[in-house]
């Protein structure tokens, strides 16, 4: 094991009720044990970037109601590339060196959970994205 392997794991929240079972498909296996506690561990990363987005943006994002936030939120997750692509780097940069090589793969499919899962982190703290806080 790498030296920073240990200090990487050490660091992630801790899911004692996160379902691990036997039956579980490798990439439930991955989602459940690397990328939901990595994704909970940057949550606050993840704001943060997304409010930089929105003021790169023009800050669109606050004229609109809640339901067209949410849109927007998934729009920008899903349409721009750029963008999608540094929040991955911000999840496999936490990776040990033993969970990349199972990333790489099979990362089409892990990509899509690891997305699937910040997009629901960014909608349940929706309200840390208001200028306000």
């Amino acid at each position: 094991m790498n030296s920073r392997d240990p200090q990487i794991l050490e660091m992630r929240p801790k899911f004692p009720a996160a379902r691990i079972s036997s039956g579980m498909s490798s990439d439930e296996l991955f989602q459940n044990k690397t990328l939901r506690p990595i994704i909970e561990f940057q949550r606050d990363l993840f704001v943060l970037a997304f409010r930089n987005y929105i003021e790169k943006h023009k800050n669109i994002y606050y004229s609109f109601r809640l339901e067209k936030r949410m849109d927007y939120i998934n729009n920008a997750l899903q349409k721009d590339i750029k963008f999608r692509n540094s929040l991955k780097g911000m999840v496999i940069g936490h990776f040990t060196i033993d969970e990349y090589s199972l990333y790489i793969e099979n990362s089409s499919s892990l990509n899509k959970r690891m997305m699937n899962l910040v997009r629901e982190s960014l909608l349940e703290n929706i309200q840390l994205l208001d200028l306000a806080v």
